[in-house]
């Protein structure tokens, strides 16, 4: 099956516990659609580029799937109609990459970052 990663922004007036519930309902999407969630990660509440729908702020969730296309546009046409969900990312990839992903690393553990001068 085809791999996917996709990057969801909620609302940030919900709570954390409310922001990984919806994780795990989409989660359950994919998988009555015959996929399954491989890993996901909670970044937390972070500071956007600009306002969207008046929010400065959002629940950032990061979930790598191993998915059919029929699924992760059925998981898709949900978040979209959900009104906690802002925004959703969806990405095809070939692999997914080993442990975390740059936005759950230290600072000091990143790779290949130049020294200021």
């Amino acid at each position: 099956m085809p791999l996917y990663e996709h990057v969801m922004i909620a609302r940030q007036d919900l709570s954390n516990a409310q922001a990984e519930g919806l994780i795990e309902h989409f989660g359950t999407v994919l998988a009555d659609n015959g996929g399954k969630i491989v890993d996901s990660e909670y970044w937390g509440v972070k500071t956007m580029a600009y306002k969207i729908n008046k929010n400065r702020k959002g629940h950032y969730a990061f979930l790598k799937t191993d998915a059919p296309s029929g699924a992760v546009q059925e998981m898709e046409r949900l978040m979209r109609l959900h009104e906690d969900v802002m925004r959703v990312l969806t990405i095809k990839v070939d692999e997914h990459p080993e442990g975390p992903s740059v936005q759950m690393q230290k600072r000091d553990e990143r790779d290949g970052r130049r020294e200021r001068r």
